[in-house]
């Protein structure tokens, strides 16, 4: 399977020194679970498309810094392509922002969270939508990093995992789209050095808190595994 990354950030130096830029991040992961992917990345960010949209099988959008309803010309453009993705029935993954935008794109909303940052390790819970992921109310952790939220499903999108934190955590549409909030590319290291950056952001408790949840276990790699299903059987 050939996975292109529509890469949508750049981290600062003295952490990319230590864990790569996203598309590492997500190459890591991605070859962790099965080593025959091919990955190449884009840097939509700048302005970077594949020449071609079946370049690849599939394509992840990832996290950024910037928000989903911004008004910036490369965050339009990446909407645009989504959408055309979308039409010819590519299949789409998104990650926290990627998950944001795809919604925004295709007839959902974002806006902040009036519950303020959700960072740290959350679990969150399958619903019925989601039997193809695991038993309705399994749950699952993911390292979790952010402040806007998905309000509002993408048309046709179905809500399949929750918290009360989160409250659409993870959506589909069709059989071909499928977006997490949490990321499954972030090591715990790298999630602990974003908390040490932004600490008089989030302010002592909340900084602890999620301090604290880091200790729990992820499902990463399962989370990763349902996506790369998800991708074959679509």
């Amino acid at each position: 399977m050939r996975i292109g990354i529509l890469n949508t950030d750049t981290i600062k130096p003295e952490f990319a020194t230590k864990y790569g830029q996203y598309p590492a991040m997500f190459s890591k992961i991605l070859l962790q679970t099965d080593q025959n992917i091919q990955v190449t990345s884009y840097e939509a960010h700048n302005g970077e498309y594949p020449k071609h949209v079946d370049e690849c099988d599939a394509y992840l959008i990832t996290g950024s810094k910037v928000s989903a309803y911004d008004d910036i010309p490369w965050v339009k453009e990446l909407k645009n392509f989504i959408q055309f993705l979308h039409e010819q029935e590519k299949n789409i993954v998104g990650i926290c922002f990627g998950h944001q935008l795809v919604a925004e794109a295709l007839g959902g909303s974002v806006a902040k969270s009036d519950k303020g940052w959700h960072i740290g390790i959350d679990s969150v819970q399958l619903n019925k939508n989601a039997t193809l992921f695991g038993d309705v109310k399994e749950k699952f952790n993911l390292i979790y990093n952010h402040q806007d939220e998905v309000q509002k499903l993408p048309i046709n999108g179905k809500l399949l995992a929750s918290s009360a934190s989160c409250p659409i955590a993870m959506l589909s549409i069709d059989n071909h789209v499928l977006t997490f909030q949490g990321h499954i590319e972030f090591e715990k290291a790298f999630a602990k050095d974003l908390l040490d950056m932004r600490k008089d952001i989030f302010g002592e408790t909340l900084y602890h808190q999620a301090c604290e949840s880091l200790k729990t276990h992820t499902d990463d790699l399962k989370v990763t595994k349902w996506i790369l299903n998800f991708l074959t059987k679509s």
